[in-house]
Order: structure tokens, then sequence, then C-alpha cells
């Protein structure tokens, strides 16, 4: 050690006082810090203001009396308005060097904010009273520094109260900013503002829900009307009804003025705690019993009975009306909910026991809200029931939801049910459209049969009765008798041919018949021209038309073999707008174009085919125009 001082201090007769310089030298730097420390921890610990003076102006009368916050105007001068001056002292040792706040949790119903003198702040105009309430929401004041002095200060609030609305001042606190504002402004700002506002969102979203679901889930019953499930109207009713009563909480300017807004607000909660009355008789079933309905009486009962008092508490400025009825309509609902209780956990579920447990929390912090701020001193507490009714909320949108997937289970059964049901109703007329096909099918094919039969009958046949009369009269020459049964014979294969052809087109036709007709042309030295286009597919044309348009044009031809002496035929067929024209030309000896052959015109008629004839010697034309 020796050794260790003589190295630091020199020589050992010379440590002694140079170690006591050293020792005194940390004690004084300590100090100094300690000293400094201390100041900064009393220039930055915020100061709450709980006693002054408070002068009074109640109906003209003027009062000063000594204060302790907090002071419930309510309580003080029950159901009167008037105005208040509060002035709150505070002495600070020295100049305050970081910037400053007022934290104020609940003031008003208008007030304006003073210090040292100046004007810091203004929520609504003194000079008017019922409008807006600044008591809902907490309150940050920032300090100017230049403000704040050494020794004495003096803060002074000045507040304008209306009768039975949750007037007064709460204690307040002064301090640096950091503290006041970032620590009590913002919590209480996030209980009281920010909750309001999450609650209000989240009845919003479950009313909306469960109205929506009051108009989708609707049954028919047995004579064709709708009808909706009781349960999800009046969760969104009681949703909706809370939903815009915590949101007075945020609405420091309501719309409408003091105490209309009261009655309002007031009714809010009565339907809110008569939907939620008629929802738990819908929910245990007693909506459908006779003997119970009487309970729908007291729901109606509350809301009319909560106008009634809240109207006669707030316009008379008797506020004794309403707290005395609200703790009758917490006894009744009380009772209430204890037997929807015991009803409920007799058959216990999860959304039954969140619901009774939800029920009685906002029973039992409903009495306590009605204890502390109806008849309590203390100014500044929250009601506490609008946070209970998160667990109602909760237990409402479950049984919603949980009602809604078993109507969508059984929905979709019923959906299974009715597909198979289907499903077998189309097996069933499948197997029945095919066998109508079938009937179908034979019925064309002995239709067909007896087409060809009817035409052998009427062209071949008769052809071949003529023929063999011309043999039994013995003055036919064997030329006649050979073009007779020469017809007779391609009326035979024209017949066949008329199977195969598509309906409406006209094409194949003319082509078949050019392919069967003009080796008889070549044979009786006629020249054949042909003049066909390329032509559209007719759907007017069946199959029974096209065999007509066939026996027409056959017809057509064997007039010129037979009787016009011709030398050229000349075929032409061409599309004019839209219809087909056919044309059979030849350069014979005419006939009387007055007279047209019966059986052109029959048969052009049967098709609905327009018919032209112009005829004179050297050049007679038979048109047909098809549409």
């Amino acid at each position: 050690m020796r050794h260790v001082i003589r190295r630091i201090f020199g020589r050992p007769d010379d440590a002694l006082p140079a170690l006591w310089l050293w020792c005194a030298a940390a004690l004084a730097g300590m100090w100094v810090m300690a000293s400094g420390a201390f100041a900064a921890t009393a220039e930055e610990r915020p100061i709450e203001l709980r006693q002054g003076t408070v002068t009074t102006t109640v109906d003209g009368r003027t009062a000063t009396a000594p204060l302790v916050l907090p002071y419930h105007w309510d309580r003080r001068h029950p159901g009167r308005p008037g105005l208040a001056i509060f002035d709150l002292p505070f002495a600070l040792e020295a100049e305050p060097r970081a910037p400053w706040g007022i934290f104020i949790p609940r003031a008003g119903n208008v007030l304006e904010v003073w210090l040292n003198g100046t004007l810091l702040q203004a929520h609504g105009d003194l000079a008017r009273g019922n409008g807006p309430d600044h008591a809902k929401a907490p309150i940050y004041v920032p300090v100017p520094g230049v403000l704040l002095r050494a020794g004495a200060n003096r803060l002074q609030i000045r507040i304008r109260a209306d009768g039975d609305r949750g007037a007064g001042l709460s204690r307040l606190t002064i301090g640096p900013a950091a503290v006041v504002r970032g620590e009590l402004y913002e919590r209480a700002h996030a209980w009281r503002f920010v909750g309001s506002v999450l609650l209000a969102a989240f009845g919003l979203v479950v009313g909306g829900i469960s109205m929506a679901l009051w108009f989708t889930q609707a049954e028919m019953d047995a004579a064709g009307q709708p009808r909706r499930d009781g349960v999800y109207l009046w969760a969104a009713l009681a949703e909706f009804a809370w939903a815009l009563r915590v949101a007075d909480g945020v609405i420091a300017e309501p719309p409408l003025a003091w105490p209309l807004w009261g009655v309002l607000m007031a009714a809010c909660t009565a339907v809110w705690i008569a939907s939620a009355i008629m929802f738990c008789l819908h929910f245990v079933g007693w909506n459908a019993e006779a003997r119970l309905r009487w309970l729908r009486w007291v729901a109606a009962g509350v809301v009319a009975g909560s106008i009634v008092a809240s109207a006669l508490a707030f316009y008379r400025e008797q506020p004794a009306w309403f707290t005395a009825w609200l703790a009758l309509e917490i006894g009744c609902v009380a009772l209430m909910v204890c037997a929807f209780t015991i009803a409920m956990v007799r058959r216990p579920s999860a959304e039954r026991l969140l619901l009774a447990f939800g029920a009685l929390a906002t029973v039992g912090l409903g009495l306590r809200d009605w204890q502390v701020l109806r008849l309590g001193e203390n100014y500044g507490e929250t009601a506490w029931v609008r946070y209970s009714t998160v667990f109602l909320g909760l237990a409402l949108l479950m049984i919603v939801l949980r009602r809604f997937h078993a109507a969508s289970t059984e929905a979709r059964g019923w959906v299974v049910s009715l597909a198979e049901r289907v499903a077998q109703r189309e097996r069933e007329l499948a197997s029945t459209f095919a066998a109508l096909e079938q009937v179908a099918r034979d019925q064309a094919r002995t239709q067909e049969r007896e087409r060809i039969l009817r035409d052998m009958h009427d062209s071949v046949g008769s052809r071949i009765s003529s023929a063999i009369r011309q043999l039994q009269s013995e003055q036919a020459s064997s030329g006649e008798l050979m073009r007779t049964l020469s017809e007779s014979l391609d009326q035979l294969k024209l017949s066949i041919d008329s199977i195969h052809l598509p309906p409406g087109d006209v094409g194949a036709l003319l082509a078949a018949l050019r392919y069967r007709m003009e080796p008889r042309l070549a044979a009786a030295g006629i020249a054949f021209e042909w003049a066909v286009d390329e032509l559209p597919i007719l759907k007017s044309l069946d199959v029974q038309a096209m065999r007509q348009l066939q026996f027409l044009l056959f017809e057509a031809i064997s007039n010129v073999m037979q009787h016009a002496h011709a030398k050229t035929l000349r075929i032409e067929a061409r599309k004019v707008a839209a219809t087909v024209q056919v044309r059979v030309i030849d350069d014979g000896r005419g006939f009387d174009a007055e007279t047209v052959p019966r059986a052109l015109a029959q048969r052009s008629a049967a098709i609905g085919a327009r018919l032209g004839v112009e005829s004179r010697p050297g050049r007679t034309v038979v048109q047909f125009a098809l549409g």
C-alpha cells in the first residue's frame, strides 16, 4: 500500500495532505452532481393542484368559498345551471427550462383556462349554455415557458355548467410536458376517447352483421310469407342503440341542444336495454310462450319510462326523477337477468355462458355507475358499464354467427338434397327424352317410307299406269311408250336421291337433278347448259319442301322435253338479295304464258316460292324465287 501511495503522491510524509485534498474534491463534485440532479428532479416533478377558491354564480347569486378538488357541480347545485371560477395557486422554485403542460381529466361543460392572467385555451362559449359539452374527453393545455415564473403562480379555470349534465372540475396536474402529456394525458385519452370510438365501431359492426342476417335469412311460412328470426333484429337494434350511446363520449358538440340531447341519449340506453331483453326472450324461447308475453310490456315500459323520467329531470331541473328511475330500472333488469341466467345455465353452452356473464357483469357495473355517477361526490369518474358491454356484444355476435352457421348448414343440406332430387329428375327426363327421340326417329322413318311410297304412287305409279294404258290401246308408238317408261324410271331415281338431300341445300338438289336428267336430254338431242352459282343454305326449306322443289324442277324439264321441241335447255341459279332464283330456259316453240301448268302452280305455292313464267317462240323462262 505504501508503494502505491508513494507512486501516486510521492513521499509518505506528503501523501496524507494530498489524499485529503483528493477526497475533498471528490465529495464536492458529488455534492454538485447531487444538487443538480435534485434540482432537475424537483423541476421535472409534476404538481397536482387540489386546493384553492371557487366563485360560483347560480340564479344571479355569487358566492366565494374555499375549494378542495374535485368539484362536482351536480352535487353542489342539483339541476341548476351556472358559472364557476376556480383559482388554483401554486409556487415554483425556479423558472422551468423544459416545456410544461396542464392535464385536466374532466372539466366543463364549457371552460376557459387562464395562467397568470393570460388565456391559454377556450373550449366553448361561456356566454351560451346548453351547447357543447367538453367534459366528455380529457384536455391537455400546453404552457408557454414565458408565462411560468419562479415563486407564486395562479391557474384559473372558468366553467359554465348545464343542469344535470355532469359539469364540474376534477383534480388537475401541471408539469413537464413529457410527463403530463406523454403519460397522464395520452393514457386517459386512449382509455376514454379512443376506447369510446372502438366500442362504437364494434357495436356498429355487430349491429350491421345482425341486421344483414335479419334481412337475408328469411324462411317462408305456410302462407308463403317471409318469416325472419327475431334474434337477429333485436341484436342489431341493441348494438346500434348502444353504439350511438357510446359515441356520445366523443361528440363534444351534439347536433341537438341540451336537454333534448340528454333525453335522446337516455332513450338510446333504454332501447339498448329493451332490445337486449327481447333478444334474451327469443334466445331462451320465451317469446313463444303466451304466459310470458307480459315481459314485452316490461321492455316497452323501460323505453317509455326512461324518456319520461329524463325529460322531467332535465327540463324541470329535478335530477332526482332520473336517479330514482334508474334505480328502479336497474332493479327490474337485475331480476330479469337472474331469471335469464338460470334458464341459460340449465342448458349451458359457450354462447349461453358468455351471454349470462356479460349480462351479470353489465348489471353489476351498471349498479356501480349509478352509485358513483348519480350519488357519489367524486367528480371525474368514468362509466364502466360501457366496457362490460363488450362481453355482451361478443355473446350477441357469437350467437348470431352460430345461428347463421346452423341455418347455413341446414340450407346446404337442403341444397344437397335438392341437387340429388334434381339429378334424379334429370336422369328420368333424359331417359324419357331418349325414349321420345327413339319414337320420333321411328315416326320419321315411317313418315319417310310413307312419303316415298306416296311419291312412287303419284309419279312413278301414274306413269307406269299410263304406259300400261298405252299398251292396251295399241295406238301408242314404241317411242312414246319408251319415253313414258323412261320418265317413270327418272322419277324413281329422283325419289331415291331425295332421301339423301340435306335440307335447304338447293345447289346439291340441282346437281343431283343434272346428274339424272343430262343423259336423257342428250339422248333427246337437246343441248344442256349449266349456269349455277354457289348458293347459300335456305333454312326455310325442310325435307318435304326440298322434295316438292325437286318435283317442281322435274316437271318443268319434262314439259320442255315433251312439248317444247327445243334444241337447248339452260338451268340458271343465283343469289339475289335474300332469295335464291332458279330459272329453267329453253328455245322451243313456247306456249300461252297466261295459262300456267297447274302442277307448277300448286307445287310452287306448297313451298312458298314465287313462280314467274315468260314464254314466246324461241324463248321460254320458268323462274322460281325461293326465300
